[in-house]
């Protein structure tokens, strides 16, 4: 099954945009005698278990895990392994690189991690995206627009005709040829989100941001997603992994997304 119709399938059977972002941070996770490796896996099937119902994706950032060494790694690996098969994983690692090194990294995301899609940095240009969009089942989210401060440095300054972030929208749209990309924009920056949409047609957003980061959830889902209200996936990691329940702040959160709808 391609990526694009798994989501799709989740999206409908739990009536969700919302992505749970599994950002582990080892240090706020009960103590005891287990190993790192098991006390991070069993913290990640928890919370699995308590949000599966109310998601369309899971998005582990591989930096959590890769801080914590293989231990991490292979919590990882555990972890995407017990996702449920009709739930996607998006693995956030944000790879850009050529040559035999993206086939390296793709073959990782894809056959290592078994990841459903990754997250792509497009600064190098086609090259360094063709083999990950060459897994044509597989999802590639390429960063376009992000929340954070310095993204203005380069992603808003204007060239001869457009600024960069509407020139990888317009790029990343004609090497969609196989259906399989989609773009990452971040959730504060809504009206840049609605001019993206409209080069974006309907490839799927991710939107990180909202939550922590302060981005506007409202404006997320008006401008984020297709004139069928979908396509959008809508990341909260800490407002709901931390909560003091998880289950209900994910419940919540899925059911505001849908009003907005």
């Amino acid at each position: 099954m391609s990526f694009l119709n798994l989501l799709d399938k989740a999206c409908e059977n739990n009536n969700s945009l919302l992505c749970v972002g599994l950002d582990i941070d080892i240090s706020k996770l009960p103590r005891d005698n287990r190993t790192e490796e098991e006390r991070i896996f069993e913290f990640n099937k928890k919370i699995i278990e308590l949000t599966k119902d109310f998601v369309c994706a899971y998005k582990p950032n591989i930096a959590f895990y890769e801080m914590n060494g293989i231990a991490g790694m292979q919590a990882l690996i555990k972890t995407i392994e017990y996702i449920p098969e009709d739930i996607p994983v998006i693995l956030d690692a944000k790879r850009g690189d050529i040559g035999h090194t993206a086939k390296a990294y793709a073959k990782s995301a894809f056959e290592v991690f078994n990841a459903d899609a990754v997250t792509v940095n497009p600064y190098l240009g086609y090259d360094s995206l063709e083999p990950f969009i060459n897994y044509q089942d597989k999802g590639v989210f390429v960063l376009c627009l992000t929340s954070n401060k310095g993204s203005s440095d380069f992603q808003l300054a204007s060239g001869e005709e457009v600024p960069l972030y509407r020139h990888v929208a317009e790029n990343v749209s004609k090497w969609n040829t196989f259906g399989n990309c989609g773009l990452v924009v971040g959730a504060t920056n809504s009206e840049m989100l609605k001019e993206i949409r409209s080069v974006a047609d309907d490839m799927p957003i991710l939107i990180p941001g909202v939550g922590a980061q302060g981005g506007d959830l409202e404006s997320s889902v008006k401008y984020g997603t297709t004139k069928d209200k979908n396509r959008a996936i809508i990341n909260s990691s800490r407002g709901i992994i931390y909560a003091d329940d998880p289950a209900k702040a994910a419940k919540d959160l899925r059911d505001e997304i849908n009003r907005y709808r």
